[in-house]
């Protein structure tokens, strides 16, 4: 997956985040089913975000970025920020 494509996934990630937050912004909870999608784009976003710093990051240092790989939910849910 070039970058091209990691950012396409990503606006579409941002969309749907959108899209759930904004049909509840009347202060109408979301469902139960609603939090966990908007939770699991969360880490989704997480994950490709990471994916695109190390394609980049391998890129500036002379490296294949096609040789970055997606990071599981576990190592990206634990970085520090």
């Amino acid at each position: 997956m070039d970058d091209t494509r990691i950012g396409e996934h990503i606006e579409q990630l941002v969309a749907e985040e959108h899209h759930l937050l904004e049909a509840h912004s009347d202060g109408e909870g979301l469902s139960p089913e609603e939090h966990n999608r908007l939770e699991r784009i969360r880490v989704e976003l997480d994950r490709y975000w990471d994916l695109l710093r190390q394609r980049r990051a391998k890129e500036r240092a002379g490296l294949d970025p096609d040789d970055a790989s997606l990071r599981g939910e576990a190592t990206v849910e634990r970085y520090k920020q």
